[in-house]
């Protein structure tokens, strides 16, 4: 009895942090890679694509929001939008295997105005990354990497402002 009690414990916790390091195919970019093809449509309509974000400063994120370390970062996030969207900033929120009624339930819940882009799938996601959610990229006009954060450890405001900041200047 005891042993089946530890291990329910012990699977509910993978299902957790599950969202987090499960590895799949894909990419692996990092800082210096130049962002892949992709197009996604936001939440307000707007399409969002790697030519779209040539010429402007961008910060992209893939994101759960039932997983533990997003909903720490995306409130990060949404001051980092809250400020630099009105800098020129193009923002691209983008989940991974999650459809628009979560997500648009949990922005509601917390408030949040930024777009997004619901993706049921990992097609996008897996031309940036194999594995680890949050994962941000911020990028240069020309649409080169120059920071990558994930959950080793989560952004803080601080490392994105300055982040932003290096770039944008």
């Amino acid at each position: 009895m005891v042993m089946k009690r530890i291990l329910g414990v012990f699977v509910a916790f993978l299902s957790l942090v599950g969202c987090i390091n499960e590895k799949i195919e894909g990419a692996d970019l990092k800082v210096g890679d130049v962002i892949p093809g992709f197009s996604v449509v936001m939440n307000d309509g707007t399409a969002v694509s790697d030519q779209s974000l040539i010429g402007n400063v961008s910060f992209i994120m893939f994101f759960l929001s039932s997983c533990p370390d997003c909903q720490q970062t995306l409130p990060v996030i949404q001051e980092i939008y809250d400020i630099y969207a009105q800098k020129g900033v193009r923002f691209a929120l983008v989940s991974r295997d999650e459809g628009s009624e979560e997500i648009e339930s949990y922005w509601t819940d917390c408030g949040f105005n930024m777009p997004y882009s619901a993706q049921k799938d990992r097609i996008v996601y897996e031309k940036f990354a194999r594995e680890r959610i949050p994962r941000v990229y911020i990028c240069e006009k020309g649409g080169i990497i120059r920071y990558v954060y994930t959950d080793n450890p989560n952004p803080s405001y601080d490392d994105l402002k300055t982040s932003l900041e290096a770039v944008i200047h």
